[in-house]
């Protein structure tokens, strides 16, 4: 079964195939993007097709929604799934809230039986995103759903919590059965090109990817020359303590990470003062459109300096300067009571304006982005000095 995008919201607002997103996959077919959270030791990995930016998602963490969001639509990624390789008992996935954003497939192992699931996989079902592929490959034995995606070319495996950097998942609970995952990953991995590039699922001490070579070689478990025996016995003995977020993360993952009702208001909520969103770097933003509508409600505060203010470039009438090297020293002549948005010429000073301003306490502040160069391509007004008559 091949997977195409469910209806054309998958596309990424504004995005068709952004220049950013061939920049960044520096004229290859395949952008790769390896994410992580650190609280709970999880790769998230993003993928795009480089010619017409349609891309898939593997492993979102919920936490992480908006960091990922805000990756995809800076990059201009048109998401055709967000995939998960198992119902996780560490974390809460993301595809849920991907999906809302999005309109992008939710896909997840048919042997899960999990709510929500848009697209249920099975053993060599094909995702495709553009013109590149995802093969489906069941690997079972840490938990009955374990699913790995194989690149196309067979260059790179996503191998979710089936086979680890040096290790594998555990098989103690979640229907793991060890002698099972010896055949899933030796069968379906382990016989992969020995120059295939393995991505796990997790990691916890900063290794980020090995290959087939490597793990037939060195894993711990089944490498050098370890038998099924070998590998079942020292899975066997293995005692490890419950993962401290299983009573949490595994019901809602039978959900594909839905908040229940209570919660689902304020799932990922925006601030309620202003469509505010985070950019890939954390900071937040408004569009210019939003703020020349709201002008009147906001302070606009110009950190450019005082030449830049009033020279050729001009300024948003109304706006407030105070030039970024004198912020900290000036916050105080800030208008209290009203959010205050930050610009300069083109959002790069402005970000740091914004920092600013929020570590000394105030919460209703966003950088204004693309700046002053975005607010006059979109056609707004600017307040230019009169040249003097000669």
């Amino acid at each position: 079964m091949a997977i195409a995008p469910a209806s054309s919201t998958s596309q990424s607002p504004g995005a068709l195939v952004s220049p950013l997103l061939l920049a960044a996959a520096g004229g290859a077919s395949l952008l790769l993007r390896q994410l992580f959270d650190a609280d709970t030791g999880t790769f998230t990995y993003l993928l795009a097709d480089g010619g017409t930016g349609a891309g898939v998602l593997i492993d979102p963490v919920f936490e992480q929604h908006n960091r990922d969001l805000a990756l995809i639509r800076e990059l201009g990624i048109g998401l055709v799934a967000s995939l998960d390789t198992h119902a996780h008992a560490d974390h809460v996935t993301g595809s849920w809230l991907m999906h809302q954003a999005t309109g992008c497939a939710i896909g997840l192992a048919a042997a899960a039986r999990a709510e929500n699931v848009t697209r249920p996989l099975a053993h060599g079902d094909r995702i495709r995103f553009g013109s590149r592929e995802l093969e489906v490959r069941a690997t079972p034995g840490h938990t009955d759903g374990c699913l790995s995606f194989v690149l196309d070319d067979r260059s790179a495996a996503f191998t979710g919590d089936a086979l680890l950097v040096r290790g594998c998942g555990r098989c103690d609970f979640q229907q793991g059965d060890a002698r099972t995952l010896y055949h899933s990953i030796t069968g379906q991995l382990l016989s992969l090109p020995d120059a295939c590039l393995l991505y796990p699922g997790h990691d916890y001490v900063g290794r980020t990817l090995s290959s087939v070579a490597e793990e037939k070689a060195f894993n711990a478990r089944l490498g050098g020359g370890a038998n099924e025996r070998d590998f079942v016995i020292f899975m066997e003995t293995m005692k490890l303590p419950h993962p401290g977020r299983l009573a949490e993360a595994l019901p809602a993952n039978m959900r594909c990470g839905k908040p229940r009702e209570r919660q689902a208001g304020a799932a990922a909520a925006p601030p309620s003062w202003a469509p505010v969103q985070r950019s890939y770097a954390g900071l937040p933003e408004l569009r210019p459109a939003w703020v020349a509508e709201h002008r009147q409600t906001l302070t606009l505060l110009d950190v450019r300096t005082a030449e830049e203010f009033y020279g050729p470039d001009g300024h948003v009438p109304g706006s407030q300067l105070i030039p970024l090297p004198e912020l900290e020293a000036r916050i105080g002549e800030i208008p209290l009571g009203r959010p205050v948005v930050v610009l300069c010429h083109s959002g790069s000073r402005s970000a740091l304006g914004t920092q600013h301003l929020q570590k000394a306490g105030l919460s209703q502040v966003a950088n204004l982005h693309g700046g002053l160069r975005a607010w006059e391509a979109e056609g707004f007004p600017i307040e230019r000095a009169t040249p003097s008559p000669a």
